[in-house]
């Protein structure tokens, strides 16, 4: 069968009209990850064997007559989403060799779906990164060119989808974790609003900022993966007491009439000409589909990186304290219970997840509390009344994915400002708790690298994100890489 690009509409029709099995599907997924991920390295762990019983089992349900939307689809797992008996590393040395005792909730609910595990896909460590190269065991690279990054932190789930290694994957998404990977891959990822998909079984990085969400070859298939993971979990105390609509209704919808703010912010001279020409494009062909263009101001973005990595490095530099090496984990050396302690913390991190840790710390030490943390929530406040504000005016809001396309590896290697800087589109929506899709809208001239579109809705409004995203992708053609 073919898999390039492969929609997981097109998996479920194959698997029920027999034309292929799950346990060939699962073969031929696992044959293509063999030959191609060794000079991507979007996996850190494949699991063939668990991939070969979920599909035998799954085979069953669909013989049976009783399968489901993802009965036999084989799936990518960021490494940092909680299986149970499977190796759960977070890219990191502190948890080379950690194996969960339990399933993360969205585990739960593809179990209960009958889908096939193919494997952990890399990431950033602990999810800290916008680019994936501060994994400790996999750094991936670019599909459409080796020598560029995949994006961060779920750039291993976005480069498996956009290199057909997978057909759909779970991200997480911090400040733009799925969104950015997906606009370099060239696939469509969203985050879902906070508070839709249980975080429990998520590793946390900035528990109050991260999200689960779907990374896949284009909308529909995200409305569907979405449809599987939400719902309000007990065991998640954020999780949403909200009803779960079916994501795929508004799918084919017209965008006539919906309204589309562009702030001018995300459209300055920052951003690259390519990129701001190609979004801007993106708007117009909505707007001969019916939709309303609206231009407005959102002046609170200049302070939302400094915002942004304040309150996320608070929260991790909480989140990790557990990692000590004495319950868990990588286990240091030393003779007392502090040098135990700073051994393995020293030799457990990377330096992306030091740095992040001392800043948050410091951040929330006596005498700066107040003069960072306190000012970065009252910031947090301003942000979201801004995005209230737009929200009075339009549906929807078009913004670029990322200020570039994919960057060079090592381009940003002594200057991890500028890779913070990067997340400048992005950070916004976590802050805020909104859902945001990316979907691709063009290439660059020269290398043919793909362009990223975000469209930010209100708070539990995916279904209008997933609608706008779907018109626009059925009058663009999307080129896939040729590794």
């Amino acid at each position: 069968m073919e898999l390039t690009r492969t929609t997981l509409r097109a998996l479920r029709k194959a698997l029920d009209s027999k034309e292929i099995s799950a346990p060939e599907l699962a073969s031929e997924y696992l044959g293509r990850i063999g030959e191609q991920d060794g000079k991507l390295l979007s996996y850190i762990t494949v699991t063939k064997d668990k991939a070969m019983r979920d599909a035998e089992n799954a085979q069953k349900i669909i013989d049976s007559g009783k399968a489901t939307a993802l009965t036999g689809i084989p799936l990518a797992v960021k490494d940092n989403i909680c299986i149970d008996g499977v190796r759960t590393t977070c890219a990191s040395k502190m948890l080379e060799n950690f194996i969960p005792p339990y399933n993360a909730t969205v585990i739960e609910k593809l179990n209960a779906e009958g889908y096939v595990l193919l494997g952990r896909t890399s990431m950033d460590e602990f999810a800290m990164g916008g680019s994936n190269q501060t994994s400790a065991f996999a750094k991936t690279k670019n599909p459409y060119d080796l020598t560029r990054v995949p994006g961060g932190s779920s750039g291993g789930s976005a480069a498996a989808v956009s290199a057909s290694l997978a057909p759909a994957a779970l991200g997480s998404d911090t400040g733009g974790s799925i969104r950015q990977p997906s606009s370099f891959c060239g696939v469509t990822g969203i985050k879902p609003t906070y508070g839709r998909v249980s975080r429990y079984g998520l590793v946390a990085f900035a528990s109050s900022l991260d999200q689960i969400g779907p990374i896949c070859n284009d909308a529909r298939d995200c409305a569907i993966l979405l449809n599987a993971i939400c719902g309000h979990d007990r065991h998640d105390a954020t999780s949403a007491r909200v009803d779960t609509p079916d994501f795929t209704e508004k799918l084919g919808q017209p965008v006539k009439g919906m309204r589309i703010a562009m702030p001018k912010e995300f459209f300055s001279d920052d951003i690259d000409g390519e990129v701001r020409t190609a979004v801007e494009n993106a708007a117009k062909e909505l707007e001969k589909q019916g939709a309303v263009l609206v231009q407005c101001s959102m002046p609170g973005l200049k302070y939302a990186i400094p915002a942004y990595y304040l309150i996320a490095c608070a929260e991790a530099a909480s989140n990790l304290s557990r990692f000590d090496g004495i319950k868990y984990g990588f286990r240091g050396e030393g003779r007392t219970f502090e040098e135990l302690i700073r051994d393995s913390r020293s030799r457990g991190f990377g330096e992306e997840v030091k740095r992040r840790i001392l800043l948050g710390n410091y951040a929330l030490s006596s005498g700066y509390y107040d003069a960072y943390y306190k000012k970065a929530l009252a910031l947090k406040q301003e942000i979201i009344k801004e995005y209230n504000d737009i929200f009075e005016l339009a549906d929807v809001i078009l913004t670029p994915t990322a200020p570039t396309p994919a960057y060079k590896i090592g381009a940003q290697d002594n200057d991890p400002v500028k890779m913070y800087m990067a997340d400048i589109c992005t950070v916004t929506v976590n802050i805020a708790k909104l859902p945001g899709i990316s979907t691709t809208c063009g290439y660059t001239a020269d290398g043919g690298l793909p362009i990223g579109m975000s469209i930010i809705g209100k708070r539990f409004d995916e279904q209008t994100i997933l609608q706008c995203a779907d018109a626009y992708e059925q009058g663009f053609k999307p080129v896939a890489p040729t590794l």
